[in-house]
């Protein structure tokens, strides 16, 4: 099938998606954002690299939704709404039309969840490996913009959804054999290794962040490394209780019968979860509001005085080989 050329590649993959009035249906070098009373623009960028943030062999309508929603969760750490995203596309000499079809048919599926636009981006050709980079841009709420160094002692430490299942899909991905020694069911390690694969932004919760969080962030490095930042950030320290960690089915069948897959669940990053400070007087409105939401959240542990963070074991003590993902 013949390759189109930059400009038809454009017009017939990524135009369909600049539904937004501002991206001018690609016709332009710029686009606008309608702005929005009483809020701030947030602004988060994230590139994905083929053998280093996914595998070259999955299928590509799963590397564009992760590409898109790992930016997604930046924003809802923030308590934004998305407003439109840029995508810059570095395909390889070896790139074909069918692999663009998917990739764009990913980025359409999320766009129509997430009620989201492209407003625009480049498209480029690489010797490299194929990278997307995807800026996304969102509304919060003026002056309710949660950052890492907003921590105190005495807040407690809350996490969304469940820890560590997508580092033990990219442990299945990396050894299938794992799923024996840890006695997953089909549908367990199915459940991993689709949780590696594409990640669930907690936008539905961006509201109740915006209202309660002292500081927020998402978990892309692991939740120890994640919570070092954030403590750091904070000037002071954290302490985190193992056995308060929410695990799925999957990833608590794996614990029980392999202990040393919680400190991979806890440092092995990918999870694209949100951690959040709140101040103690608010939990009870926090976890009220965030149940509304459809969102599971659960204490985990506190922000305390002094620095790093500490992991709490009423087991034996927990080995950690690294506190989180280091990208180099």
């Amino acid at each position: 099938m013949r390759r189109p050329g930059e400009q038809e590649l454009i017009a017939r993959f990524f135009r369909p998606l600049a539904t937004a009035p501002g991206a001018a249906m690609l016709s332009d070098d710029a686009a606008t954002i309608p702005p929005a009373d009483g809020a701030e623009m947030v602004v988060t960028v994230d590139a994905v690299v083929a053998g280093v943030h996914f595998f070259p062999d999955d299928p590509p309508d799963a590397i564009a939704r992760k590409a898109l929603r790992v930016n997604l969760s930046d924003l809802a750490a923030k308590g934004a709404r998305p407003a439109g995203y840029l995508v810059t596309l570095a395909l390889p000499d070896d790139w074909e039309v069918d692999w663009l079809e998917g990739f764009v048919e990913g980025l359409s599926a999320d766009q129509e969840e997430f009620s989201v636009s492209l407003l625009g981006g480049d498209t480029v050709r690489t010797t490299g490996p194929l990278m997307v980079s995807i800026t996304a841009l969102g509304h919060a709420q003026e002056g309710r913009v949660p950052r890492r160094h907003g921590g105190a002692p005495g807040q407690r430490l809350y996490v969304t959804g469940t820890i560590g299942d997508a580092a033990l899909g990219l442990a299945l991905r990396q050894d299938p054999r794992l799923a024996l020694k840890w006695d997953l069911r089909r549908a367990e390690r199915e459940w991993l290794l689709d949780r590696y694969l594409i990640p669930e932004p907690r936008l539905a919760l961006s509201s109740v962040v915006a209202a309660y969080a002292a500081a927020s962030m998402d978990l892309s490095d692991g939740l120890v490394g994640d919570l070092a930042k954030l403590a750091g950030a904070s000037q002071c320290g954290a302490l985190v209780e193992a056995a308060r960690i929410p695990l799925s089915p999957a990833a608590g069948r794996a614990a029980l019968v392999d202990p040393t897959t919680l400190s991979t669940a806890l440092t092995g990053g990918d999870d694209y979860e949100l951690l959040i400070a709140i101040d103690p007087d608010d939990v009870d409105a926090f976890e009220a509001e965030a149940a509304d939401c459809g969102v599971a959240v659960t204490d985990v542990g506190a922000l305390v005085e002094g620095e790093g963070v500490e992991v709490e074991s009423k087991g034996p003590p927990l080995a950690l080989d690294r506190p989180g993902y280091a990208h180099f």
